[in-house]
């Protein structure tokens, strides 16, 4: 029988279903969604504020489509060249190619074209932005563990992707700073060895800046790339949802259940409310805050440079690398490695690399192959906190290189100082930052021990009766210590006895020989505070009763 349900008069007799249950009744019968939505659409979601930068990403990717869907109406991907004639009359009589045209022409004709080009290009900001902090605030609470490192490089791969999307379609409407910015990256990549030549005359199909360029970037940026990022945010979403999402911990939660919302129709009604507010405040950017005004930089010139070029702020990393890196060239065989360049261009997908490998470094580390379900509070894993924090301050240094004219102008330094100094920077700012992250958690620590031991300061000044004066501790909650004792402390990996019983010399690998060190720099002694213990707590309630 079908899953039909027959519904009754008040006097009892049947009424026949109507057309829309009888369609509905088919389409079941055929597709079988109907079971499947009644387990995933009742699936229930924890409530959190650091789980909307997540939200954020996916409402940005929505939005950056429907603009991007109209945008496409009105550019042409041209780089023929024809002479302005429309009514900026600035560029009256200039010469430049379709594609810088067709931009002002949306900018400065078409009804409302100014305000979508605007919140195509804040979208895209706020996307990567967006998935920035969304992967950091998963590393930082330790959600890439099993069973989500696949779900990890989905989101890696979708931020490389992004940064690649941004640089495509910022070069598109060819005027004078993104033209910049593309011979930038065509320089770059006439620095690899042996093929950066070839790989230059592939892909502007010829010298630069050849005649084809625009016309290949469009259908990178409108078909290729938002395709893959696509599927990948589908494949992303569903393992959401097969995994279940992570939460932090608390009263009822374990690895084995989810507390909070259900999809239907509590969460959806909330996240259809969060859709609206990110597309209202990026409505708003567009329409107030003036981004990229194509028309006051002019068209490109190949024997032009913008004053004060700087890219996206995703891509000032790439650059900073490069700007600040010593001149070097070795020639061989008659040929000249640019080093000055390319171990630059080389650097910025290692690092970023690093970034995706990690989970799997910290699983082989700690040899933990269970499922965690449960987030960290990053307080409690201080050397993979300090490690991140190390990572954005490698990245905020190098941004400072990525725009040292605009700092060394505004700042009335010499951009000589400003480049020294983050050549310095660049090895001595992440090892402080490390160092003092990690001391900073291991104070929350101890702060989190003594309040689940002693309880919350209450600013209560008493004297006992033999004059001691000491402050009244107001006593936690039982949930309130589940939360600050929850948290597992792992033990570092031990290569036990270099030899056996019979006195035999036992050989150890290399491999294992690098773990156990990187576990006792990690979790040895000195990296973490041991957490308060459900005896420790009753022996002090049991003591003088100062607290």
């Amino acid at each position: 029988m079908s899953g039909r349900i027959e519904r009754s008069r008040s006097n009892g007799r049947p009424v026949a279903p109507s057309k829309g249950e009888r369609l509905a009744d088919w389409a079941d019968g055929r597709i079988g969604l109907n079971a499947l939505a009644k387990t995933q659409m009742r699936k229930v979601f924890p409530d959190h504020w650091s789980f909307m930068f997540g939200e954020i990403c996916l409402y940005s990717f929505l939005i950056l489509i429907l603009t991007g869907v109209w945008l496409t109406l009105f550019f042409e991907p041209s780089n023929v060249e024809v002479v302005y004639e429309g009514p900026y009359e600035p560029l009256n009589g200039i010469l430049m190619t379709r594609a810088y045209e067709s931009t002002l022409e949306i900018s400065m004709e078409v009804r409302g074209g100014l305000l979508i080009r605007q919140i195509h290009h804040w979208a895209a900001l706020i996307f990567v932005v967006g998935m920035l902090v969304h992967m950091m605030r998963v590393f930082f609470t330790g959600a890439f563990r099993k069973p989500r490192e696949v779900n990890w490089l989905f989101g890696w791969t979708l931020l490389m992707l992004g940064l690649i999307t941004g640089l495509t379609g910022y070069s598109l409407p060819d005027d004078l700073l993104s033209g910049t910015g593309i011979r930038f990256a065509q320089g770059a990549i006439l620095s690899v060895p042996v093929v950066g030549t070839y790989l230059s005359m592939f892909l502007f199909g010829g010298e630069f800046p050849g005649h084809d360029i625009i016309a290949r970037l469009y259908p990178i940026h409108v078909l290729l790339l938002p395709g893959i990022m696509l599927g990948l945010v589908v494949a992303h979403l569903i393992l959401v949802f097969y995994h279940k999402h992570t939460q932090f911990a608390g009263p009822g939660r374990t690895e084995k259940n989810v507390i909070g919302m259900p999809f239907m129709p509590i969460y959806m009604a909330k996240a259809g409310g969060f859709f609206f507010l990110v597309f209202g405040v990026l409505a708003v950017l567009g329409a107030v805050a003036q981004i990229n005004p194509v028309w006051a930089i002019g068209p490109y010139r190949p024997d032009l440079v913008s004053t004060g070029a700087q890219p996206d702020w995703y891509l000032g990393f790439s650059e900073g690398l490069i700007r600040v890196m010593p001149g070097w060239e070795i020639n061989l065989f008659g040929h000249t490695l640019a080093l000055g360049v390319f171990i630059p261009f080389t650097l910025f997908p290692l690092i970023m690399m690093a970034i995706a490998v990690y989970p799997f470094i910290e699983a082989w580390i700690t040899g933990d192959k269970r499922e965690h379900h449960i987030a960290d509070r990053p307080r409690n894993a201080p050397t993979r906190t300090g490690l991140g924090v190390a990572w954005l301050s490698l990245y905020g240094v190098l941004l400072i290189g990525g725009g040292n004219d605009i700092v060394a102008t505004h700042l009335h330094l010499s951009i000589n100082v400003i480049t020294w100094f983050v050549r310095i920077a660049v090895f001595v700012v992440p090892v402080l930052a490390f160092v003092v992250t990690r001391r900073i958690c291991l104070g929350l620590q101890h702060r989190d021990r003594d309040k689940a031991l002693h309880g919350r300061e209450s600013g209560i000044i008493k004297r006992l009766p033999h004059g001691e004066f000491i402050e009244v501790h107001e006593p936690l909650s039982q949930a309130q210590r589940h939360v600050l004792t929850a948290h597992e402390q792992t033990l570092p990996y031990e290569l036990g006895p270099r030899r056996d019983a019979n006195g035999v010399e036992r050989r150890v690998k290399r491999s294992d020989r690098l773990r156990a060190r990187l576990a006792r720099a990690m979790y040895g002694p000195g990296t973490q505070v041991p957490k308060a213990t459900a005896e420790e707590y009753r022996e002090l309630q049991h003591g003088d009763g100062h607290h």
